[in-house]
């Protein structure tokens, strides 16, 4: 099941269990995941993408060992709020996994989030090298801590 509403994906999830964020790219995705009460995003790895296929089993190997529940993908929205070709890249992404799990399936508006992640690395004294091997994970942890915040919004007024 594929949702562009936060609400619905909120529905569709079991009352507790980890959820994942994916920071999609061209080259990599990024991963993170939440603890089983989703108050906390955690960056997890980056998978290196090849094809689609080799893509979605190591992204399932990983969400089925964590026992995830569901999964949010960054949308990355043009900065006027329109949908460009990477916006339809990763809806084609979703598309193509959703046959391969049961999970629920959203998105979440990721404008900023890698220089937001960037930011926090920069702060942090991080040098170059280690920063664009953790990148995209800690940019995926931002996605999802945003759809995190949300959730628990949702549910404190439901």
């Amino acid at each position: 099941m594929i949702t562009d509403e936060i609400s619905e994906f909120a529905d569709a999830l079991p009352a507790f269990g980890a959820i994942a964020g994916l920071d999609l790219g061209t080259v990599t995705i990024g991963v993170a995941v939440t603890d089983s009460f989703r108050r906390v995003a955690t960056p997890l790895e980056t998978i290196r993408r090849t094809k689609f296929g080799e893509d979605a089993a190591a992204l399932l190997d990983i969400l089925a060992k964590r026992e995830i529940t569901g999964i949010v993908l960054g949308l990355p929205l043009n900065m006027d709020g329109t949908e460009g070709p990477r916006c339809q890249s990763t809806r084609a992404f979703a598309r193509n996994l959703e046959p391969l799990t049961d999970l629920p399936i959203t998105y979440w508006d990721e404008r900023l989030s890698t220089v937001a992640a960037e930011r926090a690395l920069l702060e942090a004294d991080t040098s170059r090298k280690r920063r664009s091997e953790v990148i995209d994970h800690v940019a995926a942890s931002y996605i999802l801590q945003g759809a995190l915040d949300r959730l628990s919004h949702l549910e404190a007024n439901p």
